[in-house]
Order: C-alpha cells, then sequence, then structure tokens
C-alpha cells in the first residue's frame, strides 16, 4: 500500500450494537460541519418504509471540530441505526466519500448495493426501496434519482429551474449517465472493475469526483438508470441563492467540464482540441443565453451556460474555484 494511501489512519469512533456483516445494502454518508442537517439526514434514514436489512457508513471529515460523529454515534449507540461512523482526517470532497465507499466495500464484504445521499439532503420515505427494487429488476450497474431543492428563502423557488438545483432528468428509464452521486445507487461490480480510488483526487478540493466516476463508468460500458420516485430533498441556505454563489458553481462546472475531458484525452493533439473546444465555447455561449433568456424570462438562469463556457476557459489557463477546501467552507 502506497504511503498516500497509508497514512493518517482513519479511526472508527462509533458502531451499533448489532454490525451484521452479512447486509448487502449499505447507506454511505460523507459529513462535514453540518450536525444539525446531519440528524435530518439520519432521521429520514431510519424512517425508510423497507423490509430489506442495510447499514449505513457516516464518515466525519473534520477531526479538529468532530461535530458530525456524536450525532451519528446517538444513531447507531441506541441501535436506531446499524452500521458505523469513522473519522477521515484528511479532509476534502473525494476523501471522504472514498473513505464511506472502502469502509463499506470492507466491511460488509457481501454488500452490492452502496448507496450515497449527503449530510444536508432528506430521502423521502420509499427511497431505498425504490433505488435498490431498481438495480434488481433493470440490471443496471447505477441507478439516480432527483434531488429537489428545498430553498430557505421562498422567494428564490423560481430557482427550482435553474441547471445548478433541477434534476438531471424528469421521467424514470434509462439513461446515458448520472452527474451527481447526492442520490445514487452503485453496484459493488463497478467499484471492481474501476479500482481504487474510486473518486479521482485531482476533484478533491474542485469536486466533480463524481462526474469523473460515472464517466469512467459509462466508458466501462456500464448501464444507469433512473428512478423519479426515489426522490430526496435538498436543504438550500440563502448564501446558495446569491448571485455570487451561482456565478461560482457556474465556473466550478466549467473547471470539472474541462478536467474530465482532458483527462480522457490520451494524446498531445486531443489535449489540445480540448483546449480549442473551451476558448470556442465562450462565443457560443452568447448565442444560447440569448435564446435561454427568451424562453426563461430569467437572466440568472440563462447565463449559466456562459459561466460555465467562462470556467471551462478560465480552467485551461490554471484558474479555477476549490470549493471544498476547509477554509472555504461555512460551518
Amino acid at each position: 500500500m502506497s504511503t498516500e494511501l497509508a497514512a493518517p489512519e482513519r479511526a472508527w469512533v462509533a458502531t451499533s450494537p448489532e454490525l451484521d456483516c452479512s447486509i448487502e445494502t449499505v447507506i454511505c454518508i460523507p459529513s462535514f460541519r453540518r450536525p444539525k442537517h446531519l440528524r435530518l439526514t439520519l432521521e429520514s434514514v431510519v424512517a425508510q418504509r423497507t423490509e430489506r436489512r442495510f447499514a449505513v457508513v457516516v464518515v466525519e471529515n473534520d477531526a479538529a471540530r468532530c461535530e458530525s460523529a456524536p450525532v451519528a454515534a446517538e444513531f447507531l449507540t441506541s441501535g436506531r441505526l446499524r452500521g458505523l461512523c469513522i473519522v477521515e482526517p484528511r479532509q476534502g470532497n473525494c476523501r471522504a466519500i472514498n473513505a464511506a465507499f472502502e469502509t463499506a466495500l470492507e466491511i460488509f464484504p457481501q454488500a452490492q448495493n452502496i448507496l450515497m445521499i449527503d449530510d444536508d439532503e432528506v430521502a423521502s420515505p420509499d427511497w431505498l426501496e425504490h433505488m435498490v427494487e431498481a438495480a434488481e429488476t433493470t440490471g443496471a450497474a447505477i441507478i439516480g434519482g432527483p434531488v429537489w431543492p428545498k430553498f430557505d428563502d421562498k422567494h428564490k423557488r423560481g430557482l427550482t429551474r435553474h441547471p445548478a438545483f433541477a434534476p438531471a432528468y424528469h421521467e424514470s428509464g434509462p439513461v446515458p449517465v448520472i452527474y451527481g452521486c447526492g442520490n445514487c445507487l452503485i453496484r459493488r461490480a463497478v467499484f471492481d472493475a474501476l479500482g481504487n480510488p474510486a473518486f479521482d483526487l485531482r476533484f478533491n478540493f474542485l469536486g466533480g469526483g463524481d462526474h469523473d466516476f460515472f464517466a469512467r463508468a459509462r466508458r466501462a460500458g456500464f448501464g444507469f438508470f433512473w428512478v423519479t420516485e426515489a426522490a430526496i430533498m435538498e436543504t438550500v441556505p440563502e448564501s446558495r441563492t446569491n448571485l455570487g454563489w451561482i456565478v461560482r458553481r457556474g465556473l466550478r462546472i466549467g473547471a470539472i467540464n474541462y478536467h474530465i475531458e482532458r483527462k480522457a484525452a490520451q494524446t498531445t493533439w486531443s489535449r489540445a482540441a480540448v483546449k480549442a473546444k473551451m476558448f470556442g465555447l465562450v462565443p457560443f455561449s452568447l448565442f444560447r443565453f440569448t435564446r435561454i433568456v427568451l424562453k426563461e424570462q430569467q437572466a440568472v438562469i440563462a447565463m449559466h451556460p456562459m459561466v460555465v463556457a467562462i470556467g471551462s476557459a478560465l480552467a485551461v489557463l490554471g484558474i479555477e474555484p476549490q470549493p471544498y477546501a476547509a477554509s472555504k467552507i461555512a460551518s
């Protein structure tokens, strides 16, 4: 094992009284400085209407403050949930998610269904049942479902149609790919095929490790399926509905798109073509802005493709946001 993966070690901080390692379904929940939200997430997991046995793996990604671990411990030690909570001392989005996946696959060797929900999300009561049933009946290796925003500022409900908040699909069925891991189920075979770490650490502070992972899974031939009924609600604070945050989100998406395409380019010429494409998207986005603003009547929605294109071009120049760096994440 490399030094990078071996140190520092992850610590177990809580387990349920019974830890059944034969469980076939595991829910992974990475958490960083959202103890109040995590409580709501775990309550929604407790409330799942299913006869299936499942476990949770909660990952505390702030070893210094360690605010999420006590909340997880409360649910685990009381027996309300089966599973465990660990601390991943190396911070970052990909670090925490990889820790959850690796722990789930190791501790539960018979687990075939690895689900994920974020610590600012609440699952609908039949979420788990819909997701696992789809995996069993469709043969798809990756299942996705909608994450619907719940805005703290009720005046921002018009942003539901904004690409930063709207689900990728609106009908159940096979889909080409999914883009986010905030509501997903991944079969063990995908992890076996793509290897460790599941999420590329180059995306650790930028985000987009999930987008990259699903792009690689698609190239590997795995199928995707979307389940509209398997809904999750995401709490959206006011800080994430102001124009500045929305612009930064678009710039980040653009940077992620560039890095994923550049990573897939295998030759000098293809990498040069990717860079040229990123710059070429900027003038084209002006046309899209005009077309969308006429349809949506909201400039903040229409400007999204333009901001994404600018983000891609800036990433070519080495300029990109780092929203998952600890110093930039609001508590």
